[in-house]
């Protein structure tokens, strides 16, 4: 096999041609007429000139020619034929760079080579021009991004609703181990796939105004004031680029961008305030909300967010002739998660006042229209917004959401006669000093769907989370088990082991992924065991270079944790085993053991501390690591800053071991667990989030799985003593031991302090040291196999070939006929 000559069936330039020559404009097929005359007329340049930079706008330009006719027919043809539409709101689309995604989808690879090839152009060099767009932070905004990619490839009429943040969550750097926030500031340069559209900007209308005081955003009460939504459209390519759907971001101007009289008098600064203040608004992705004014601008970003895309979305459901009553039959709204809730009063809103229906027509045309996805099983991610902010900002739609607040009470107290404390729990408002309006209420109450994103996760949210509400809807509450693109996270991220499989079994399994099946019988294949098992040395070694630092080993373990840095994914657990393994070298330098490098990436919220001090104890253990002789070649921990898709991209196929330790029933799906799958990491995990069906499809003998269940740590909360385990555990109370002698912080004497309290002294919460032996064990048994390459192999390509049901076109063809029943509009 020659993996690197392997690549789906190339379509001919002919047929290329056809494709994309749909409108007026004819392509003559000279690519180097586009991207000429883009240096040339849009940046005054000749090539001689220009800079990587700039040779990147000009190709990314070109291709958005390429694919500029193809997106008008599509938007074209759901108008003619008044197709269904699905709105996606989310507030963030973590989309990563475009540039080689849409080049991939549109199946222009060959030509794109070709030109490279004949302008001297290094193709990496150019994509890593790109910045990654800063819509997203984590797994919400990945699986938004994985479920437009996947609509636009089935044909399913959608479009992405978010807003158009200019610096997005940070750029995160390290000094002295210590995580570092700056601006990421990624719309600098120009954005070449971008639209504007200020033609259809809306009008949003508040109870207050704002000013800059102080230099914080303050509410002026009693004078109602306006924010424009401008719309800023990205094109969605579905593979083969015959469906291009819309991704629609909001950005806010202020409706009176500059007081002349006050910069005339001399008052500069006040002459932009309004300005000033709006723009705020989407300046960055979830602002601190350690503080009131950073939940009051995030109150805000959420309703400008819902407020815009209902107009919009209304102005063109009305556009093309359609009655108010058959809303819920040509559209449907699905919120990602409970921030974009505040849908549930505004449409409301906007069909009583403006479409002049009556509360009960309203509201089921609310219902019918409406779903509602849960994402999480953390109390603290279930939104609470205090009633007097509804009250100052948004009055119709509090009172809105206390007429449907009395309305379903009334039903419940029917249902259940009697039971008060019931009444209690389910309140759309949460009583007490501080009266709240409970969004992931509102929501369900709101939509005619709730669904969660994994089997278990979607099992507990019934059982603990929302208890009440499963039993007052439980037609309502269904399971959709979260999915990724295997075009970017498979095709287009990993080259070698792409070509590989298409050799084997054919290129079908780009659209169709569940064909990865076939490769089955091939695990006791020596030629395609041998195959696979250099696919992944050569996307290794590659990492090694792409990443730059000395000293990693890319025959040694490479063992990957990549995640946002919460207590409950166990970073800390990752880094605990570390310890325990460096403990075992020191006392033993001649112990046989495998060369592990263990990889970890991603970024603490700016106000948890205890996060960033878990990355801070990461960086200081992989110092200690480096300077021993006792453990250098054999044991090393790389942590890369700024993690985001494009790094991802790399590490991820890289990776022989994925990490998926979060305590059992705090992780709701998990969607790194299903990439590393598909790239073949074998998975060390608990039975948490979807990695349960992972294990069940490729078999729990083919994973590491270990630790706790859900119930077992449910049970455990009334006894559970950490100091147990301490006391009667010689190699964790070996490695604690080091952590509390400054091993690891030898000038920095008791930096580390809240880590162990929050192991022992507050009752390890999270449950490592109940879990750490079970893992470590597991670990053992993967240092064992890898010793053993082809047994190895083997259960990597029956995991790739178990990863099918993975695939986001799944869940969105299940989403598609169980939620939205909503049908493909294929584009001729």
């Amino acid at each position: 096999m020659n993996p690197t000559k392997m690549k789906p069936k190339p379509i001919k330039k002919e047929a290329l041609l056809a494709r994309y020559n749909c409108g007026p404009v004819k392509l003559s097929g000279d690519g180097n007429a586009f991207y000429e005359r883009h240096l040339t007329f849009d940046q005054v340049l000749r090539d001689t000139e220009a800079t990587a930079r700039d040779k990147y706008e000009a190709i990314a330009r070109s291709v958005r020619d390429v694919l500029s006719q193809r997106w008008l027919k599509t938007e074209q043809t759901y108008q003619q034929r008044n197709a269904k539409r699905v709105y996606y709101l989310s507030m963030e689309f973590l989309l990563g760079r475009s540039l080689a995604n849409n080049i991939t989808n549109l199946q222009i690879d060959p030509e794109v080579e070709h030109f490279a090839k004949h302008h001297q152009l290094d193709p990496l060099q150019i994509i890593e021009q790109e910045p990654d767009a800063g819509l997203g932070n984590g797994g919400l905004g990945r699986l938004a991004a994985c479920f437009l990619d996947s609509m636009a490839t089935l044909n399913i009429p959608g479009m992405g609703y978010g807003l158009r943040y200019d610096y997005g969550i940070f750029r995160q750097s390290l000094r002295n181990g210590w995580q570092a926030e700056q601006p990421d500031h990624w719309l600098a340069r120009p954005d070449p796939w971008e639209v504007a559209r200020p033609n259809e900007a809306v009008e949003v209308k508040l109870n207050v105004s704002f000013e800059i005081r102080g230099g914080a955003l303050r509410v002026v009460e009693g004078r109602p004031s306006s924010l424009i939504g401008v719309p800023y459209d990205r094109p969605v390519v579905g593979y083969g680029g015959k469906t291009i759907n819309t991704l629609r971001l909001w950005a806010v101007k202020a409706a009176n961008d500059f007081d002349f009289a006050q910069f005339s008098s001399g008052d500069f600064v006040g002459a932009l305030a309004e300005t000033l203040t709006a723009e705020t608004i989407t300046r960055v992705l979830y602002p601190d909300d350690s503080t009131a004014e950073g939940k009051g601008l995030r109150f805000l970003q959420e309703y400008f967010l819902v407020a815009c895309s209902l107009a919009d979305l209304v102005r063109r459901f009305r556009a093309a002739g359609n009655d108010w009553s058959a809303l819920p039959d040509k559209v449907a709204l699905q919120l990602n998660d409970t921030h974009p809730t505040m849908a549930v009063p505004e449409l409301m809103r906007l069909l009583l006042d403006e479409a002049k229906l009556n509360w009960d027509d309203a509201w089921q045309l609310t219902q019918r229209t409406l779903a509602y996805t849960n994402h999480t099983l953390l109390p603290e991610a279930l939104e609470k917004w205090p009633v007097q902010w509804f009250q100052e900002l948004l009055p119709r739609q509090l009172a809105i959401i206390y007429e449907i607040n009395h309305r379903f009470l009334n039903d419940v107290r029917a249902k259940f006669p009697g039971d008060e404390a019931r009444i209690a729990r389910v309140s759309l408002i949460e009583e007490g000093a501080h009266r709240q309006v409970r969004m992931a209420h509102l929501a369900i109450v709101g939509s005619h769907s709730t669904n969660g994103v994994a089997a278990l996760h979607s099992e507990l949210l019934k059982q603990r989370v929302v208890p009440d509400f499963a039993a007052v809807f439980p037609e309502r509450f269904n399971n959709k088990t979260n999915g990724v693109t295997p075009r970017r996270w498979l095709l287009l991220a990993n080259p070698p082991l792409a070509s590989v499989i298409t050799e084997a079994i054919g290129d079908g399994w780009i659209t169709d992924l569940a064909q990865l099946e076939k490769l089955k019988p091939l695990a006791n294949d020596s030629a395609f065991i041998a195959a696979v098992g250099q696919a992944q040395r050569d996307t290794k070694a590659r990492f090694v270079q792409w990443l730059g630092r000395p000293g990693i080993d890319p025959e040694s373990i490479f063992d990957t944790q990549i995640k946002r840095i919460h207590e409950y994914k166990r970073q800390l657990l990752n880094a605990l085993h570390i310890v325990v393994l460096y403990h075992r070298l020191r006392e033993n330098p001649k112990l046989a053991v495998p060369p592990r490098t263990f990889f970890f990436a991603g970024k603490a919220a700016p106000a948890y501390h205890f996060a960033k001090l878990v990355i801070k104890f990461i960086n200081n253990v992989a110092a200690t690591l480096d300077s021993d002789p006792a453990t250098k070649g054999r044991l090393k921990v790389v942590f890369v800053p700024d993690y985001r898709v494009s790094v991802a991209e790399c590490l991820i196929p890289a990776s022989d071991v994925s990490e998926q330790i979060s305590t059992a029933g705090y992780e709701a799906s998990g969607t790194s667990n299903m990439k590393f799958m598909m790239n073949g990491a074998l998975t060390i995990g608990t039975r948490d989030g979807a990695t349960i069906e992972m294990a069940e499809a490729a078999g729990e003998e083919n994973v590491f799985l270990f630790g706790l269940n859900a119930e077992q740590v449910e049970a455990s909360r009334g006894w559970y003593d950490p100091r147990w385990h301490y006391e009667n555990e010689p190699e964790t109370r070996a490695a604690l031991d080091l952590i509390a002698n400054n091993h690891f912080s030898q000038n920095e004497s008791g930096i580390f302090s809240p880590i162990l309290d929050a192991l022992l002294r507050d009752g390890d919460h999270y449950r490592h040291l109940a879990d750490f032996t079970s893992y470590a064990q597991a670990q053992q048994r993967i240092g064992e196999l890898y010793a053993d390459p082809p047994a190895w192999t083997r259960k990597v390509i029956l995991n790739i070939a178990a990863s099918g049901r993975f695939s986001s076109d799944r869940t969105i063809s299940q989403y598609a006929k169980e939620i939205w029943n909503a049908e493909p509009c294929p584009i001729e």
